[in-house]
């Protein structure tokens, strides 16, 4: 049987490209810190939105776009506008 071809989405791709930008902006800013409690306790914070980020991205990879796609995309955009509100960087 052969095996099923993903399926692609360009706009989508920008979002995952934007995003990653993003995460390692942030995690630049975090590694910026001097206090290391405070790097700790951001860094901590910050975990989930990489998470998120580091799924949505390996689903695109493994299946392409689907329905399953703009769920992650919002879920990892929610957590990071999340981490912005209560976090100052």
């Amino acid at each position: 049987m052969a095996k099923k071809r993903r399926k692609l989405n360009k706009d989508f791709e920008r979002e995952i490209h934007s995003s990653k930008k993003n995460v390692e902006l942030v995690l630049a800013k975090i590694n910026d810190i001097d206090d290391e409690d405070i790097q700790k306790e951001y860094m901590s914070a910050f975990n989930k939105v990489v998470y998120l980020y580091d799924e949505l991205k390996e689903d695109y990879e493994r299946q392409g776009f689907s329905d399953n796609s703009e769920e992650l995309l919002t879920s990892y955009k929610d957590a990071f506008n999340l981490f912005e509100s209560e976090f100052e960087i």
